[in-house]
């Protein structure tokens, strides 16, 4: 079970040592022989930033620069080549969201085999285009990757066509557990294995492979708030389903842990943490603007977790970057809420006299300032404005807090009416 561990999300599952893993070290150790030649193995980054900030060394595992952009290769790849032959003749299907459908559909390429995946409608484009380009046929349909899995095993039942799980087999955790491998190999002090989760298929592959040689090495699972499903199943006992997700990182919206991962991380991982929006959000903005990584916003949920609350891992730190296949417009959307989330956006609406000059000389002040304006809307005739009167929205590029804090302190004092929109009562960019 869970027991609460402070305000920051951190939970500490309590381990039962009666429980046995379904995969230990040798099955991964196997998986990585039949993963050469197919996979990377992927570099790790220090990133001297959170170096600071942690007290001690911070690496990332760069598994968004594996092949088809995942970590989800390794798993498919060892499920598919373990088929027999009879089983690869009726062909695979499969569901996901996009990364284990293009691992899935690579893996099937490489060997021979048909491949059918459905994804949730709205799956990112350039993840359908990709996993089309490897040869799978998809199909698309419902609204999660749960929905999407649905599809899949009627297709299975349909079809007679072997289902490959996202997560829930031993052979997907084996190959994902090759992650732990290199890990252990390329930061070998490492004390703190931070690992984006969903259906659990990557921390328990991962976990199996570090607990067996350093067990002392904290596992630590990273979900996104709003499709946080361990911790309250793990404080269960069980599997049990959430009501609803809604999260920008879909890689990791799973609503319900499988019954062999749920088994695997129980009895190996450590802790579970939750990150918020604007911190996936923050993580991702900074991955890409310090660590020149690009990631995305499942890969960047150890990222946050790091950014919410350094102190709280012990170092060394690797944090996994599980996945970099991010829609081009998902990336400016995250990009802007980040910028806005670290105070680089800030949207006021200021009231000046409504006489010749008056709006010129507001930009020309705010221009003075420091700021760069982005967008503005003079808005004359409103029921809630004084005659003599008007109010400016305008949206402005800053510097951080204290340049938000040190604009809207100068506007209050020339004697502006300022309202800031979209932050919370309290945060710095309101001024005095």
């Amino acid at each position: 079970m869970n027991a609460d561990n402070g305000t920051a999300g951190l939970r500490t599952v309590d381990r039962d040592p009666s429980t046995a893993a379904p995969v230990g070290i040798e099955e991964v150790r196997a998986a990585r022989e039949l993963l050469a030649g197919v996979t990377r193995t992927t570099p790790v980054a220090r990133s001297r930033v959170l170096d600071e900030a942690v007290g001690g060394p911070v690496w990332f595992k760069c598994e968004n620069l594996q092949r088809t952009g995942s970590f989800k290769i390794r798993g498919a790849f060892t499920r598919l080549a373990r088929l027999s032959d009879e089983e690869r003749a009726r062909g695979v299907v499969a569901a996901s969201a996009g990364n284990h459908a293009q691992g899935v559909a690579l893996a099937a390429k490489l060997l021979g085999i048909g491949a059918t995946v459905f994804m949730p409608a709205g799956a990112a484009l350039p993840k359908v285009e990709a996993t089309r380009g490897y040869g799978a046929h998809v199909r698309l349909g419902g609204a999660t990757v749960d929905e999407a899995l649905a599809g899949a095993l009627e297709h299975a039942e349909r079809t007679g066509a072997v289902l490959i799980h996202p997560f829930d087999h031993p052979d997907v955790i084996a190959g994902q557990g090759t992650v732990g491998l290199e890990i252990l190999e390329q930061v070998p002090d490492v004390a703190t294995v931070l690992v984006a989760t969903g259906g659990g298929g990557l921390l328990g592959g991962i976990a199996a492979a570090v607990k067996a040689q350093r067990p002392e090495v904290r596992v630590v699972g990273v979900q996104a708030a709003g499709a946080a499903a361990w911790p309250a199943s793990l404080a269960a006992g069980e599997p049990v389903p959430l009501g609803g997700m809604r999260t920008i990182a879909d890689g990791i919206a799973v609503g319900r842990p499988g019954d062999v991962t749920f088994r695997q991380v129980e009895a190996l991982v450590d802790e579970f943490t939750v990150v918020g929006e604007d911190a996936l959000s923050r993580a991702l903005l900074f991955s890409l603007e310090r660590a020149k990584m690009l990631v995305e916003p499942a890969g960047a949920a150890p990222v946050a977790a790091l950014l919410d609350d350094p102190a709280r891992f012990t170092p060394p730190v690797v944090a996994v970057l599980s996945g970099g296949n991010v829609d081009p417009l998902v990336l400016l959307h995250v990009i802007q809420n980040g910028m806005a989330a670290t105070a680089r956006y800030l949207s006021l609406v200021v009231r000046i006299g409504d006489r010749p000059g008056a709006l010129a000389t507001l930009l020309t002040r705010v221009g003075e300032l420091g700021a760069n304006v982005i967008d503005v809307e003079h808005t004359r005739i409103s029921a809630t404005v004084p005659m003599g009167e008007v109010d400016v929205a305008v949206s402005l590029e800053m510097r951080g807090p204290e340049h938000c804090r040190e604009l809207v302190t100068a506007l209050r004092d020339a004697g502006h009416r300022v309202t800031v929109t979209g932050v919370p009562e309290g945060d710095p960019r309101l001024g005095a």
